[in-house]
């Protein structure tokens, strides 16, 4: 991957994700266990991009327990540090299905199909958060120019497009705006790098943030919320246009629509702090897909 995205710096080193992604190798290889009977034609192959929090482990192999169990299919479940390589192997048909970005979704919504949307407080919504330092003295956007500004991925959503869109509407580019911006590659470096003083600002996805707030309050204690955007599309499940085996993606689908009415799987989505995954439209994505244009006119 280029060391150059966008006209901002990359930061590889905030955290230890290659070694939690090799733990989490470790694991799923150990707590795979055995399908009853299970298809000749192999497992499900489900993607979590950085807007999943695989920093938990127990919440990978119970994820990967129930839908083994309401699949009837092995599942593997498969990481990467960026939401760019979850894309490409996702469009390259790689994987049956995986748990993106609306970023990537729209980019791409000629070769992907939406499958499902989760379910927060019941809605299949979120914010992107601004948030700063718990002690500065900021109250919009236009206080954070000359910041050092910490983003997620530059394919999020929340993470980069909605702040990108908005300094586009105001004519500014973010390597102008600020006076150095940086990839954490995770909603969580984003908030640790804002709240040890690292970056004066970072954008995050509003779910991930209000998560860890409840979990770890120690972590976003030194940070408060400027600005949040409007409601947006939740990341979504999405799917090749053209699956590999559309018995096994259909089988996919079906779990995750009906999770919220078995134990297992609510027990799953009690630790995602959600309430379920709904069938929704496309055009849910549309306020993002409006964001994207407006960056790719704006150069």
């Amino acid at each position: 991957m280029n060391e150059r995205r966008s006209g901002l710096s990359l930061n590889r080193g905030l955290d230890k994700r290659e070694l939690i992604t090799a733990t989490i190798s470790l694991l799923l290889a150990s707590t795979a266990g055995t399908v009853a009977s299970p298809p000749t034609d192999g497992p499900v192959r489900f993607g979590l991009t950085p807007v999943f929090l695989t920093s938990d482990l127990e919440l990978l192999g119970r994820l990967q327990s129930y839908l083994q169990r309401a699949t009837g299919y092995p599942v593997s479940l498969v990481t990467r540090r960026t939401y760019q390589e979850i894309t490409a192997l996702l469009t390259s048909g790689q994987l049956d299905a995986a748990w993106i970005c609306g970023f990537p979704f729209v980019a791409h919504r000629t070769e992907l199909q939406l499958v499902a949307v989760p379910l927060w407080h019941h809605r299949p919504l979120y914010q992107s958060y601004l948030i700063v330092g718990r002690q500065r003295k900021a109250e919009n956007l236009a206080d954070l120019q000359g910041d050092i500004h910490a983003f997620s991925d530059p394919d999020s959503n929340s993470g980069f497009l909605v702040t990108r869109a908005a300094l586009a509407e105001r004519g500014l580019r973010p390597e102008t705006f600020f006076s150095k911006a940086f990839f954490t590659y995770g909603h969580r470096n984003v908030i640790r790098s804002v709240a040890s003083g690292l970056a004066g600002s970072g954008s995050v996805d509003g779910y991930v943030y209000e998560v860890v707030a409840e979990l770890e309050p120690e972590l976003t204690a030194g940070t408060r919320i400027l600005k949040a955007s409007e409601w947006l599309g939740f990341p979504p499940i999405a799917a090749p246009k053209n699956p590999a085996n559309q018995t096994r993606l259909s089988a996919l689908t079906k779990a995750l629509l009906t999770m919220a009415n078995d134990p297992e799987g609510r027990a799953v989505l009690q630790m995602l702090r959600l309430d379920g995954f709904g069938a929704e439209d496309p055009s849910l994505f549309d306020a993002i897909s409006a964001k994207a244009a407006l960056v790719a006119a704006a150069g």
